[in-house]
């Protein structure tokens, strides 16, 4: 006999945040197979950047001397610290912690399995019960994709075989590591480990990194990356042997022909795959789109009656500002739905301007269309690219490669997008963000407000002003 529950949670990312004052009360179950807290607290975006910050100081201090300033002592990399202070001091504790909390309220329970529908709102657990609810949030996420060669087919840290999901606790740092891939995941690893000491080598089966960003930011940080890693364009990996010693031969098919690479350790960085089909969703009447992504409406809602669907599992930006957003969309919709707001009407989620950071160095932001897409769509507009180094803090940088390009429309001057590399990329982008989502212009922007002089945000003030418009 399957228990039931008013709601049904399914994953503790996002999902965890939908337990609202207005639902506190129901009988909520939440259902959790992996580490409690989701991808980005674990695994994802929170570690990374805490691994980041240090990896951004090793080069910082290298960068040094181009400002008179020469650091006489070798930095030295204590990654014991490092990996501790992320998460023994800091990540474990938080995710213990918030299971613990969840656990200690009396209209949760907390079930530590994996899922699969088996009829309408009907779950089988691992566990070998079946649980039923009024209604259902599939908040599942995604997982780390790898590569379909032998020994490179699944994880195997104590081999040297990581996805991101382990490579951050590894024991050591490897001499040499092979990065497969040349996305977000790729670049930030990258990154880090180079600046940390490892001989990184970046495996991208494309003719650039990060190939989805606009063309002039996505061939500068390849050209960037290639002054720090050997980067290999429009190379895949066919094949990968072990030696009794521990070393990685890996066989590559790629511009220069066919050739070998040695390394210690391999990072597999090639994607993530959304978990619906491993819940088994549509035996529940919930459709998936032909990349696997559960289909949801603008309020977030399922194909399936009461059910809703949020974060990577039900979007391809896999971002945890997007999950979040939607998680507050779906808290409220079905606190109206279940009449616990009075008069309270559903929310549409508002996925017009969703911006996303590469936090590799130098930073990468952006939101919108790149301006490939808006030749293809036939859209009209005009464009200003802004050099950091013509800006007075630019110049203080020394920087000679960090760039912004505004795109808008030439007759209202709203944002359409914009795309940017340099320092303190992610937060310099947000008076765009603001300004694209509230349909104020781009001189209204410029000039109705002060900017600090000589702050690095006069990039995006100039941009601004640098655009010709009707």
């Amino acid at each position: 006999m399957a228990t039931h529950h008013d709601l049904i949670i399914i994953g503790t990312g996002s999902g965890n945040s939908l337990v609202t004052p207005e639902l506190e009360g129901l009988d909520i179950a939440i259902v959790e197979e992996g580490t409690f807290g989701g991808t980005c607290l674990n695994v994802g975006c929170i570690p990374t950047k805490m691994l980041v910050l240090p990896a951004d100081r090793v080069i910082e201090s290298r960068e040094a001397q181009r400002l008179g300033v020469t650091i006489s002592r070798d930095v030295e990399v204590d990654w014991p610290a490092i990996r501790d202070r992320i998460f023994t001091d800091r990540i474990d504790q938080i995710s213990s912690g918030g299971e613990r909390y969840r656990r200690s309220q009396d209209f949760v329970t907390l079930y530590a399995a994996t899922a699969r529908f088996v009829g309408d709102r009907r779950l089988a657990l691992s566990t070998g019960e079946e649980i039923t609810a009024d209604r259902v949030v599939v908040a599942a996420g995604s997982r780390a994709d790898l590569l379909d060669i032998d020994g490179l087919d699944r994880v195997d840290p104590t081999r040297g075989v990581h996805t991101s999901d382990t490579v951050m606790r590894m024991d050591e740092l490897p001499r040499r590591m092979a990065i497969v891939g040349g996305g977000f995941v790729a670049c930030e690893f990258a990154h880090v480990f180079d600046a940390l000491g490892v001989e990184v080598t970046m495996i991208q089966r494309s003719a650039a990194l990060l190939r989805v960003e606009d063309a002039q930011i996505s061939r500068r940080y390849t050209e960037l990356a290639r002054g720090r890693h050997d980067v290999r364009l429009e190379t895949v990996v066919s094949s990968a042997t072990r030696s009794e010693g521990g070393t990685w031969t890996l066989g590559l098919k790629g511009l220069d022909g066919d050739t070998d690479v040695e390394v210690d350790a391999v990072l597999v960085a090639v994607g993530r795959t959304p978990n619906g089909a491993r819940l088994e969703v549509q035996a529940g009447g919930i459709e998936l789109d032909d990349r696997g992504v559960v289909v949801v409406d603008a309020q977030q809602r399922t194909t399936a009656d009461g059910v809703w669907a949020l974060g990577d599992v039900a979007n391809s930006w896999q971002l945890k500002h997007v999950a979040n957003h939607e998680a507050r969309i779906v808290a409220h919709n079905i606190a109206v739905d279940a009449g616990r707001v009075e008069g309270g009407i559903p929310l549409d989620a508002d996925h017009r301007f969703v911006p996303h950071a590469v936090f590799g160095h130098p930073q990468v932001a952006a939101f919108g269309p790149t301006g490939a897409e808006l030749d293809e769509s036939g859209t009209p507009y005009v464009a200003k690219t802004q050099a950091f180094g013509d800006t007075a803090y630019g110049w203080a940088l020394e920087d000679t490669t960090g760039i912004l390009t505004v795109y808008a429309d030439p007759t209202t001057g709203h944002i359409i997008s914009a795309h940017c590399l340099g320092p303190n990329a992610s937060t310099l982008i947000q008076p765009l963000i603001q300004a694209a989502s509230f349909g104020q212009s781009a001189l209204d922007v410029a000039r109705g407000q002060y900017w600090i002089h000589p702050a690095l945000a006069e990039v995006v003030e100039n941009a601004l002003l640098g655009l010709e418009l009707d």
